[in-house]
């Protein structure tokens, strides 16, 4: 079973979370300014990265809070998780998020 770091609780199984989608999509800043096909992007467009990507996740069956995550998706490897709210952990060389 794979162990996911929860920034607030420590390792938990993976049964305990649920992904939550793409990590730091800004909302735009003046909703009534933004065109439909802006909202549209906002919405539903998102990154399918292959490799290394920043992924939001929450703890459902712990603390039931939201966390950010550096998980390759080629290995299902988790990288480093952190606090929402925090910056990106900077990667060791040759690894780009």
């Amino acid at each position: 079973m794979l162990l996911i770091q929860c920034p607030y609780c420590g390792p938990r199984p993976e049964l305990e979370f649920a992904y939550a989608g793409q990590a730091h999509v800004a909302r735009p800043a003046d909703p009534s300014a933004t065109t439909p096909d802006q909202w549209t992007e906002f919405l539903y467009l998102r990154n399918n990265t292959r490799g290394i990507h920043a992924e939001r996740w929450r703890h459902v069956r712990g603390c039931a809070r939201f966390f950010n995550a550096l998980r390759d998706t080629t290995t299902d490897h988790f990288l480093a998780t952190y606090r929402a709210g925090e910056p990106m952990p900077v990667l060791p060389m040759g690894q780009k998020p």
